[in-house]
Parts: structure tokens; sequence; C-alpha cells
């Protein structure tokens, strides 16, 4: 019994004392706002056509089709063309910001407005990259995505620093941005709820969101004791390990349905689920590549089984670090050939950036040691290095997030 309950309190303390896997969080966080970033702005001129008024599902085919699957878009609030381009641009300076890791909290949450908002006011325009999106976009705000690689990571260190010199005398006083940001998207979410724009799900979501943000304010600011502030990052931790179980599930999920509903297939038992994609002039953008693909029957088998047997096999293989890799790099790859071959490139961007849940955090870390040693290259920081102050390595600790500083990551 000694034994089970030491068993139970390790795991305990593991799920509440820090916030698991922070190196993958930004990849994940980096992945899906740069995919869909490039995404809206790839489709800049076509947006009328995709998501505007003026597309070919119309203003009031889609107000059925919300009546009906009662679906989450601000969209649905005005038919006017400058509410159309101000909701596109939200969408695209959230997703920026959210790349760059400037106020995650907050950014995540915009950024998933962005995200359902176009994509349910015409579903039919998506495909599976977009799915993935859209379900990431939501998970993205339960989890702590800014601990690394963020502006608001640097903000904290800086915050810190500061501390040590006796700059800064409280924690969080100096976050007057995060202070003005979060008053005005209140007074934006109470015209919001007295035009009665929102459903109760909703409100209860956004408000509790806004709530919390107030609440981490000002236990920075106001507690006396370190036990609010505790007991605040636990929450936060238990929270953020949750979601990120629910992401490598659902990562999980999309292979193993993906894979089993292919043995079940015909096509894909006889090889011509690959064979005649590659004879589509629209999955062919090079057509020449197309075709000496589809003339080597070994390659064509190859792919057919080659791909069934990865995914059905990846969930399985979560229990062995080494083969788990191996997989991992083989559907990366996969993904990459897809998006030259079939011209998916977002599709592919979308899974890939699921796919990085299960990097290692060695091959992160030392991807990150390589990004700072390229832009150091670009920047030398000697110029700007202040007086006493050291040289950042490559290997950010996990706790580089400061949520003292008051509305960051």
């Amino acid at each position: 019994m000694n034994r089970i309950a030491v068993s139970i309190s390790r795991g305990i303390a593991r799920v509440t004392d820090a916030a698991l896997g922070p190196y993958q969080t930004a990849v994940i966080r980096i992945g899906f706002a740069a995919t869909w970033l490039l995404f809206l702005l790839r489709e800049f001129p076509h947006r009328q056509e995709m998501y505007g008024p003026d597309g070919p599902w119309k203003w009031d085919l889609a107000q059925r089709l919300v009546a009906d699957n009662h679906a989450f878009t601000i969209l649905m609030w005005s038919d006017s063309q400058v509410w159309f381009e101000t909701v596109y641009a939200l969408a695209v300076l959230s997703a920026l910001l959210l790349l760059v890791g400037w106020r995650t909290r907050t950014m995540s949450v915009l950024f998933m407005v962005g995200v359902l908002s176009l994509q349910n006011r015409s579903i039919f325009m998506g495909d599976g990259g977009d799915n993935v999106i859209h379900l990431m976009a939501i998970y993205l705000v339960f989890t702590r995505c800014g601990q690394v690689w963020s502006l608001d990571a640097r903000r904290a260190r800086l915050a810190r620093e500061a501390r040590a010199r006796g700059d800064l005398p409280r924690a969080g006083a100096q976050d007057r941005v995060g202070l003005v940001l979060w008053a005005v998207l209140g007074l934006l979410l109470a015209a919001a709820t007295g035009a009665g724009r929102l459903s109760p799900g909703w409100l209860m979501i956004f408000w509790g969101l806004w709530a919390v943000q107030a609440l981490w304010w000002a236990v920075g600011r106001l507690a006396r004791t370190a036990e609010p502030r505790i007991l605040l990052d636990v929450i936060a931790n238990a929270v953020h390990n949750a979601a990120l179980l629910v992401i490598m599930a659902e990562a999980c999920l999309i292979y193993a349905t993906a894979g089993w509903y292919k043995i079940q297939g015909s096509r894909w038992q006889d090889g011509t689920a690959v064979y005649y994609p590659l004879h589509l002039d629209y999955f062919s953008p090079w057509p020449a590549l197309s075709d000496l693909l589809a003339s080597h029957g070994t390659i064509v088998m190859l792919v057919t089984y080659g791909t069934v047997a990865v995914q059905v096999a990846f969930p399985f293989t979560l229990i062995n670090r080494r083969v788990k890799n191996v997989l991992l790099a083989a559907m990366m790859t996969e993904h990459a050939v897809i998006a030259v071959v079939l011209g998916l490139p977002f599709f592919s961007l979308a899974m890939i950036a699921a796919d990085a849940v299960f990097l290692p955090t060695s091959f992160l870390r030392r991807l990150g040691g390589w990004a700072a040693r390229a832009r150091g290259r670009l920047f030398p920081p000697g110029a700007r290095k202040l007086p006493g102050q050291r040289a950042q390595g490559p290997r950010t600790p996990e706790s580089a997030e400061d949520p003292h500083v008051g509305f960051t990551a």
C-alpha cells in the first residue's frame, strides 16, 4: 500500500509541478499558427469567394447551416463587407502574434475565434488539414504554449533580470500593455453580450477566460504570500498537461482511424488509391513527376502498403521510443512528399505540426540551438548586450514562462 501511495503521489506531483512538454507545445503553436497564417495570406485574393458575403455559399444558406449545427462564427453577426474584412484581418493578425508568442494566452483565444469563424462560415471549403487546425485551435487555448521560443518567454526573462537588479518593485506592476488589452477585450465582450450575439455556452467560456486573466494579474500584483500563486500554477499545469494529453490522443486517433478505414477499402488493397490521384489534374501540380511515380508499380505498391502499415502501427509504437521516432520521421517525410507531389501544402503542414507533439525534447532543444546560432550570425547580439548581462544559450529552461509578468503566455 505504501508503494502504491508513493506511486500515486509521484504521478500527481508530475502532473501538477510543471507544464510538461514545453518545447512540444511551442512547436505546435508555431506550426499551426504558421500554417493558418500562410493559408490566409495565400487565399487573400480569393477570400471573397471562399468566406465572403458574395461567395458561392450564400448568406442565407450559411444562416440556415449555423442555425442547424449551432457552430460558432462571428462572421454571421453581420453581412457587411467591412465586418468581413475586419474578421479576416483579425484572423491574420492573431495568427501572426501567436506565431511569435506575443501575449499567447490572449492570442490563442483570438486565434481560435478567427479559425472557427472562417471555417464554420463555409465548412465545404475545407479538407482534412482544416479539420486538424480546427481542433488544435481549441486545444491550444488550454495550454501554456509560450514557455519557450516566444516573446512572452523573453519578456519574462527580462523581467526576472530586472527584479534581480531591483528595477521592478512588484511583479506585474509594469504590465500596462496587458492590462489595456484585457480592458479592451472586456469592453468588446460586454458589447457582444449586450447585443445577444453569443450563446450561453460561449458566454461562459469567454467570460471565464477573461476572468481567469484578471485573476492571474491580481494574484501577481496583490498577493502577500506565495500560496495563491502556487495554487494557480498547480491548476494551470494540470489543465495544460490534460490538454497536451488530448492533443496526443487526437493525433493517434487520426492515424488509427485513417489506417483501419484504409484496410477495409478495396482501393487501398489493390493500390489504386495511390495510382488514381496521380492522374488527376487537380492533384498534379507537377504532371511529369506524377507520371514518373505512377509508371513504377513497385513504388506505388510500397507507398500504398507502407502508408497503411505506418498509420495502423504508429499508436502502438509509443511504448518504444526508437521505433516511434523512426515511424514519426517516415510519416513526416510522407506528408512532405504529399505536399509536393499532390499539391496539398497546408494539409501536410497541419499534419506535420500535429506529429511534432511526439518529437523528442533533445531533438527540439538541438533544433532551437541551431536556430539561435543562425540568428546570431544574422543579427550579432554584441552591440545590444547590456553590461553584466550573460549571453543566453540555446538550452532554454522549461520554466521560462513567468506569469508574474501579468497577461503573458
